[in-house]
């Protein structure tokens, strides 16, 4: 399981959200290319990186910030937030992104996100964004009328590389993941899934592990891990058993 260190940008700040409601952002440190090479430091192989301005506006909006995360890095980074056109991905890609998320176009346009995978092939995932059972558009703001599974399934044999799937009741409260949710999520499609939202311990990267079905491809650590619930080592060890 490959475990991705979250960093969400608002306002060129490394911020966490409780349940997704841009007025109750914690600030977590002022530089986001100082917290992405901690990430490294710690042992990281990945970076999970989300625009939340972006995902709002419908465009890209911390491109600085992005791209002083580009710079100080090595290791592959995904990215998504207000991404919704071709020129969009082809210019992240072009950036270094190594994957581009969707989540609002996969709603709207999967005959986008559709042509995306194919134009780069394992290089897109899309963003599963749950609350009360339906799937959230334009930054949580909106809820569309599908299921997780039913839009997942739009993506079958696509070539997407993943779907990262956000249970946003969960997101930022450190109240443990939905294992049963991403579960029933990964048994029903071929894509790889990632989980997200509520990771707040050790115990919850074994349950994802231990669980029976199809295996979690990832999880995605936040809060978690900036307020120290888990600790890198401890956590890329259970990942790896």
């Amino acid at each position: 399981m490959i475990l991705y260190p979250a960093i969400d940008l608002k306002d060129g700040q490394c911020v966490r959200l409780l349940h997704g409601d841009m007025e109750k952002a914690t600030v977590f440190n002022t530089s986001p290319a100082d917290q992405a090479q901690r990430f490294v430091k710690d042992g990281f192989s990945w970076l999970h990186v989300v625009d939340l301005n972006g995902a709002i506006e419908g465009k890209s909006v911390n491109t600085a910030a992005v791209e002083t995360i580009l710079e100080s890095i090595s290791i592959p980074v995904q990215l998504g937030g207000g991404i919704r056109t071709l020129e969009g991905v082809e210019a992240w890609i072009e950036a270094g992104v190594s994957r581009v998320i969707l989540g609002t176009v996969a709603v709207h346009d999967p005959d986008l996100v559709r042509k995306a995978a194919r134009l780069w092939p394992e290089q897109i995932a899309v963003a599963v964004d749950v609350r009360d059972g339906k799937v959230a558009v334009d930054g949580w703001t909106g809820l569309s009328d599908l299921s997780a599974i039913d839009l997942s399934r739009r993506f079958e044999d696509a070539g997407v590389a993943a779907l990262i799937i956000t249970d946003i009741s969960r997101d930022g409260a450190l109240t443990g993941v939905n294992v049963e949710g991403v579960g029933e999520l990964a048994d029903a499609v071929s894509i790889p899934v990632i989980a997200s939202g509520g990771v707040a311990s050790v115990a919850d990267i074994e349950r994802l592990k231990a669980r029976e079905g199809v295996e979690i491809a990832g999880a995605i650590l936040g809060r978690s891990l900036y307020a120290g619930t888990i600790r890198p080592a401890e956590a890329l060890i259970a990942a790896a058993a």
